[in-house]
């Protein structure tokens, strides 16, 4: 094995500098477990915050329906196999009328960006509305959709048929009601359809991930989603981050929001790590989808890949990890509250199930962002062996989104930790 000077090495002399990495002080990661990765050294670390892993890393089941459709057969979909429409099924079961069609990919951002070419196909627009502060992939069309990529560095700003509508943030925005904000927020969309005439697509993560872990308020995308339908506009979900029973309360963030949105898109938590993503939509926007040009993907909706998003789906089911998202997330709000009154660091707790923000100030009144000290800390609680990061606008809200075997002891010992970090 390499040592890690000279991985590192390696890494910066092939690897494209552009690529990130974690931490002041990089990892090195050579196995995982559950909710814990262990480094070149056997040290073990408390992942909070890999939701890619969603059901466990490695977990048994899904190695295991892997490695079985391995030794049998992995190609291309233009032949007939169960795999692919059991999980279909599977999925669709999952997801309220009319969503009924499936398209397998290979990322999020694969599917972000097929979704956006159904929605063109049905409105014969490509106007989109976006929140500020979203992300929704890494394709060009998507970054052109993501303030979080073109208003940053390196970004080239809004592209003419963007339009950028507010964060219904309760915290940092203009509205703080949470009975009367969602409409209020809602209302940038309206005025966003205006400029843009009829068609617009309007895309939304059903809780803001790069926005900084903020669920969006009641109403919010019930009243958006109102007013794009009465323009014959198509509402987008992007529930990559935090559908599959992440929330909780509900197998999809969009359900919280009591709406159903013309087109969902999953990624991330449906492979465990392995790349597999979905596109699902209604028949009608599938029918007019099918216009002639074929679509086909070489890797989407292989077999194995379909093995595994089965057997995740089936985990999620046995394991009872909805319900453990639940319950472990309500005790972990709880006690974040908690030390919220104790240390006036902490600005505002927030999310739903296992997937959290806590959002750091230097003073509460003014929300100067702690920016400096939230990065502190999560080096900090590396060193203690408890694996966090930082996002939002102001990279000062540290998220905590764990794979769903998350406990209870491990909320406990993440608070206890934290609270030693906290002046």
């Amino acid at each position: 094995m390499k040592s890690k000077k000279n991985t590192l090495k390696l890494r910066k002399k092939y690897l494209g500098p552009s690529l990130s990495l974690a931490y002041s002080e990089p990892l090195k990661i050579l196995r995982g477990k559950g909710q814990y990765l262990y480094d070149e050294k056997s040290k073990e670390y408390l992942d909070c915050v890999n939701n890619i892993s969603h059901v466990g890393h490695c977990h048994p089941a899904v190695i295991q329906a892997a490695h079985e459709q391995n030794q049998l057969l992995n190609t291309n979909t233009r032949y007939l196999h169960d795999n692919i429409v059991e999980l279909a099924e599977k999925l669709c079961s999952k997801l309220p009328k009319p969503l009924d069609i499936c398209y397998f990919v290979n990322s999020g951002s694969e599917a972000n960006e097929l979704a956006l070419r159904m929605a063109r196909a049905y409105t014969g627009s490509d106007s989109a509305i976006v929140l500020d502060n979203a992300y929704h992939g890494n394709t060009d069309s998507l970054i052109n959709i993501s303030p979080y990529k073109f208003n940053s560095k390196g970004g080239q700003g809004k592209p003419k048929h963007v339009e950028v509508v507010p964060m219904p943030d309760l915290f940092r925005g203009e509205f703080n009601n949470p009975k009367t904000a969602g409409k209020q927020y809602a209302h940038a969309v309206l005025e966003a359809i205006n400029k843009q005439g009829e068609g617009s697509t309007f895309i939304a993560e059903s809780i803001l991930g790069c926005g900084g872990q903020i669920p969006l308020p009641n109403d919010f995308l019930a009243e958006s989603y109102k007013w794009i339908r009465a323009s014959s506009g198509v509402c987008i979900s992007d529930e990559v981050q935090v559908g599959l029973g992440r929330v909780g309360s509900a197998y999809w963030g969009f359900e919280t929001q009591e709406v159903i949105p013309d087109i969902v898109t999953i990624g991330k938590p449906l492979g465990n790590g392995h790349p597999i993503a979905a596109v699902v939509t209604s028949a009608e926007i599938a029918s007019v989808f099918n216009n002639g040009m074929e679509y086909f993907n070489s890797f989407g909706g292989n077999p194995v890949s379909c093995a595994i998003g089965l057997s995740v789906l089936n985990v999620i089911e046995q394991e009872g990890l909805q319900q453990n998202a639940l319950n472990v997330g309500n005790y972990l709000f709880s006690e974040l509250s908690l030390l919220k009154d104790k240390f006036s660091l902490i600005g505002d707790v927030r999310g739903a199930g296992l997937f959290i923000g806590i959002e750091l100030v230097e003073d509460r009144k003014t929300l100067k962002p702690a920016t400096e000290k939230a990065k502190l800390i999560t080096d900090k609680m590396k060193e203690l062996g408890i694996l966090l990061s930082t996002d939002g606008p102001h990279n000062n809200v540290i998220k905590i989104k764990p794979p769903l075997v998350f406990t209870q002891d491990n909320a406990k010992l993440l608070v206890d930790s934290l609270s030693t970090l906290l002046v």
